[in-house]
């Protein structure tokens, strides 16, 4: 991996503000990683004074080993889950300039 690739997926998660959630696919497609397991990868070995809470699975959840801190630290932001699942049409972060896809409160 490349020092500007590693450097822009930092700097896009720490962008992401309190109160909403990104997904490691959300990083990867902004930062043009080749997939978000290099996001993840990131993070595990470089994302410890990063917001790395703000980041959630495809599906709405915290990597098992982490969920109960994770969701202490989104719930003391007023993201609120579940059981375990963050519902990503309410939390997830929305960049400048991104539109949503579809009508809101469809579903």
């Amino acid at each position: 991996m490349d020092d500007v690739l590693h450097e822009r997926v930092r700097e896009i998660i720490e962008s992401v503000p309190a109160g909403t959630v990104a997904t490691y696919g959300d990083i990867a497609a902004l930062a043009g990683a080749p997939s978000p397991r290099m996001v993840g990868a990131i993070l595990a070995e470089d994302g410890h004074d990063l917001p790395w809470h703000r980041i959630l699975r495809a599906n709405g959840t915290p990597a098992p080993h982490l969920v109960h801190d994770q969701l202490e630290r989104l719930r003391a932001e007023g993201v609120l889950a579940d059981g375990q699942r963050v519902d990503l049409r309410k939390y997830r972060w929305k960049p400048d300039g991104e539109e949503e896809t579809g009508p809101e409160g469809l579903f």
